[in-house]
């Protein structure tokens, strides 16, 4: 992720049905923030959230990778994910999801991985189930209440 992507992101998340299950969408300003953010994370951490395209075309589908978030008080590992409306129930979540997993425990050595979900949003659940996490508990994750799913990689 680079500035260059900041279009892209924006539009990504400021659209309502994509952030439907956050507290709102994000402004032009928050994404370039979000891509910041991500910059960080792979300097300090050697991975954050990626772009996903499409291998043939190069379209632009949405981002997904690992963050460190804290959860109960713990830095976790997350595994996060986000896919363009127009994108949505074509599996790419879920196979990026699950590139993303494999990268966490083959090039990162990461242990555990977690995915946080907010409770109603049923399609992000089904790709933490499918790539093998399970429902462990419900937390308090930035003053909302999340569904947390988990694994041992």
């Amino acid at each position: 992720m680079t500035d260059q992507d900041l279009d892209d992101m924006a539009d990504l998340l400021g659209d309502e049905q994509v952030m439907r299950y956050y507290p709102r969408p994000k402004t032009r300003a928050e994404a370039q923030d979000w891509i910041s953010w991500n910059r960080r994370l792979y300097e300090e951490h050697g991975f954050g959230l990626w772009i996903i395209s499409l291998t043939e075309t190069g379209e632009f589908v949405g981002d997904c990778g690992l963050t460190i978030q804290q959860v109960d008080g713990a830095s976790e590992v997350e595994l996060g994910y986000h896919v363009r409306t127009g994108c949505q129930r074509r599996g790419y979540a879920t196979e990026a999801a699950a590139t993303c997993r494999d990268l966490a425990r083959e090039r990162f050595g990461v242990a555990r991985l977690i995915a946080i979900t907010n409770p109603a949003n049923g399609p992000s659940r089904a790709v933490a189930e499918k790539i093998g996490l399970r429902l462990e508990k419900h937390a308090r994750v930035h003053g909302e209440d999340r569904a947390i799913y988990a694994a041992q990689l």
